[in-house]
């Protein structure tokens, strides 16, 4: 464990709690969904290193044990964030993997900094290409009613909020797909978010359209998405990705849902080094 220092903020620099698995393997970093943290990854940590990767997480700001700024939620600052954990770890030949928001980070990274340390990305159960739906994106998978009901539910009461989010995450077709047990320890993760941090997240990953940033995508990446994703669906996200990249390939796991690397982490994990070994 560790921290590193992201340069940015109104009063203070902001520190990001970094789990690093260290050795000298080609490093793998593992970007984490709304509203968790890295530890949201441990059952897919071990059968990546086990392979001889470096295995790097990260808390987001706001998020986890990272700190909890009142600002710097926007995707601008949160890929500066990422590059940030890059740079001070010195990291090369890098492949990102970007779960559900944190795809987002990996689509704008080639915009902001192009393919910079970057070997390879994987965009798993990811936001992008655009969430909202509307004139322009009618293919988008999020309603303006959809996006203000979540809201004002977070707003109103956390706890129900996550409780019947969690449920969802790892659910397909209403039926839970993991333990009640590993759902708790994803609720905790969630209970860990600071509101203020949770609720513009929310509006940057269901807003923020990153459909200039995937064509700028130039090294080999796979699209990991459960083809029973309730909460980021798959054909208005993953196969909308996949035919906007240039070098992508597809892995479509049948029955999973949005939280697909628990629910399915065997068949999630050997895609993973599947990919990462081409």
């Amino acid at each position: 464990m560790t921290e590193i220092t992201a340069h940015h903020g109104l009063f203070k620099d902001t520190n990001l709690h970094v789990d690093d698995t260290g050795g000298t393997g080609r490093p793998v970093v593992l970007i984490h969904g709304w509203p968790l943290s890295g530890e949201s990854f441990s059952e897919n940590v071990p059968a990546i290193a086990a392979d001889g990767y470096r295995v790097v997480t990260y808390d987001r700001r706001g998020f986890g044990r990272s700190d909890k700024p009142l600002t710097g939620y926007t995707y601008d600052t949160l890929t500066e964030d990422l590059h940030t954990l890059l740079t001070e770890l010195d990291l090369q030949d890098v492949t990102l993997v970007g779960f559900s928001m944190g795809g987002g980070e990996v689509a704008r990274y080639f915009s902001l900094y192009g393919a910079e340390r970057v070997r390879s990305v994987v965009f798993a159960s990811a936001v992008p290409p655009y969430m909202a739906k509307g004139p322009d994106n009618p293919d988008g998978p999020l309603s303006q009613e959809q996006a203000a009901e979540m809201t004002a539910s977070l707003t109103k009461d956390e706890d129900t909020f996550y409780d019947g989010f969690t449920r969802d995450f790892f659910s397909a077709d209403g039926v839970l797909k993991v333990t009640e047990a590993q759902r708790q320890e994803a609720l905790a993760l969630c209970k860990q978010a600071n509101k203020r941090a949770a609720l513009a997240c929310m509006a940057a990953f269901g807003e923020t359209d990153f459909r200039d940033d995937l064509p700028k995508v130039t090294v080999p990446a796979l699209v990991l998405h459960g083809d029973a994703d309730a909460t980021v669906p798959f054909e208005g996200s993953g196969a909308r990705t996949h035919a906007a990249l240039a070098a992508g390939e597809l892995h479509v796991i049948a029955g999973g849902p949005h939280g697909c690397n628990v629910s399915h982490a065997e068949e999630w994990n050997r895609a993973v080094v599947d990919f990462l070994a081409r």
